[in-house]
């Protein structure tokens, strides 16, 4: 008879006893973790009202118990969390990064061509800012139609039709020879350009690691840098032909055609094939694909119609920092300064490395100490520059006022696909961001009129800046945060305890049918390292 060892015996159940208590615990956290960012629907009672403002300030700071989690390294390398990233995710984040920059780079070519466009056609600076805010008030349209195509039918050929559309309508710029002309491309310029930004967002982040989502967002949004960045090297080089704005935008449209051909080969996210899922599940519960539709708006409208009508006001303060900095920066630089076209171009290339080296450090910073905390110090800093940016203008004043600027931008992107309803992502941020675009839409007008009365740009932006970086901290210190929620679609559905163990024996029998106790043990430890830590 063969004899056991107890003590062997003992130490077996004690470890498959550990590793139960460690993964009943983990499964605890992750609960707990998640039902934390879901979003319910706000109320007004007093009490509500007044420890939501009396939370402002104090929620500014995570804490030492969270930032203790951390190691130092993580913390002041912002492109360690990007080793978690695969080859499937970086395809897709780098095709949206792709389109989100050649979409800055075809929207600045007028800013960059304002004298060169007054010329051709015979008109003023301030009637040649009017094809900058035409865009900007037509991208509201495009945002909604493409925003609901993207949410309801997948974000792959709306990407690519936006795309197609770009590069039709800057070769249809190059072509024109009438002011109203001009009017009328930049109008449909404006519609096509809404729908990028919602699309792409969704497509960047959406199957990033969520440790990762911080420095994404900062990157995904530095493509707009990148992309004013590009258009004032290949401007300079333009400069030396006879027809400068038209070979710009002919140039621009033969790019853009790479990342229609890539996008084609791709299909759609697993993040998006993991809402189209529930979605059918849905449909097959009610009578008509409409009735789930339209019980879906109800609940989205009915939870977050606050924090959308939160994420428009932030949006326009965003958008008219942006414009305001930088739509009529080279138009200082040339008729107030008078700087050769050489100066300029060192002066807006400073402006835009700032703007892409500010994206990542603020955006990667904000995973850590908060999303309305980086805007804030972003906002700090650029609040700092006005002056010399606008009164000493040299390339480290680009530089660091971009830096501000851009740097606070860089958080958009993961705060606003946060604290959008996880099934409405596109729309929802497409058209709060455009909608802030709309609202700044004259930014660039507004500061050439008042321009007229001052006869001083310096002084115009200084002030115009000043009011807007006021009003932007405002709406973000009293702002909702929803730091390192997740984004797929079950974000809002509360998650038991029994939903995760449901969720581990399925897995677990997909693996084999454990045999004994231990080799159950076993089968947990294996599921809680592979997927759990994941989750977690």
């Amino acid at each position: 008879m063969v004899g056991i060892d107890s003590g062997s015996v003992r130490s077996t159940t004690s470890r498959s006893l550990n590793r139960r208590v460690s993964l009943s615990s983990i499964r605890s956290q992750h609960v707990e973790e998640h039902n934390r960012h879901i979003i319910r629907p706000p109320k007004f009672t007093s009490k509500s009202i007044k420890d939501y403002f009396a939370s402002r300030i104090p929620s500014l700071w995570v804490g030492w118990d969270e930032l203790r989690q951390y190691h130092w390294h993580e913390v002041v390398n912002p492109f360690q969390p990007l080793v978690e990233m695969n080859k499937h995710q970086w395809n897709y984040f780098l095709m949206a990064f792709g389109c989100w920059t050649m979409d800055a780079f075809d929207f600045f070519l007028t800013s960059l061509n304002i004298r060169n466009l007054a010329k051709s056609f015979d008109k003023s600076t301030k009637d040649i800012t009017w094809g900058i805010t035409l865009v900007l008030m037509f991208r509201t349209v495009g945002a909604v139609i493409f925003g609901v195509m993207g949410d309801h039918y997948g974000r792959k050929w709306p990407y690519i039709i936006c795309l197609s559309c770009l590069i039709l309508i800057q070769l249809g710029t190059g072509f024109v020879t009438t002011y109203e002309q001009f009017l009328g491309v930049r109008s449909l310029f404006g519609v096509a350009m809404g729908g990028v930004f919602g699309i792409c967002a969704a497509e960047a982040l959406g199957d990033a690691p969520q440790r990762a989502r911080g420095v994404l967002s900062g990157i995904f949004q530095e493509g707009y840098a990148l992309g004013y960045l590009l258009a004032v090297c290949f401007q300079r080089a333009f400069d030396n032909t006879e027809r400068v704005w038209q070979n710009m935008f002919f140039f621009s449209a033969g790019v853009s055609v790479i990342f229609v051909i890539w996008r084609l080969f791709h299909p759609e996210t697993d993040n998006y094939q993991r809402q189209k899922a529930r979605y059918e599940k849905g449909v097959e519960s009610r009578s008509s694909s409409m009735a789930h539709i339209k019980s879906e708006i109800k609940t989205a409208l009915k939870t977050y119609w606050l924090i959308i009508i939160y994420m428009i006001l932030m949006m326009s303060g965003f958008n008219f920092s942006s414009h305001g900095s930088q739509d009529l920066y080279p138009t200082l630089l040339t008729e107030q300064y008078h700087y050769n076209n050489n100066k300029t171009t060192v002066v807006n290339v400073c402006a835009n490395l700032g703007a892409l080296l500010g994206g990542v450090v603020i955006s990667h910073a904000s995973t850590f100490i908060g999303r309305r905390t980086a805007v804030l110090i972003g906002n700090i800093i650029a609040g700092a520059m006005i002056y010399p940016w606008a009164f000493k203008p040299m390339w480290a004043t680009a530089f660091f006022m971009q830096f501000g600027i851009q740097g606070s931008w860089s958080v958009v992107p993961i705060h606003l696909s946060e604290l959008s309803p996880p099934q409405y992502k596109a729309f929802v941020s497409g058209v709060a961001y455009q909608l802030g675009n709309l609202v700044s839409s004259a930014s660039s007008t507004i500061e050439a009129t008042i321009n007229d009365t001052l006869h001083d740009y310096g002084k115009t932006m200084a002030i115009f800046i000043g009011a807007v970086l006021i009003y932007l901290m405002i709406v973000i210190l009293l702002g909702p945060e929803n730091r390192n929620a997740d984004l797929d679609v079950e974000r809002d559905d509360v998650l038991t305890i029994d939903d995760i163990q449901e969720e581990d024996e399925e897995k677990v029998h997909e693996v084999g049918h454990p045999k004994s106790d231990d080799s159950s043990a076993f089968a947990d430890e294996s599921y809680e390292k592979v997927d759990i830590e994941h989750k977690v």
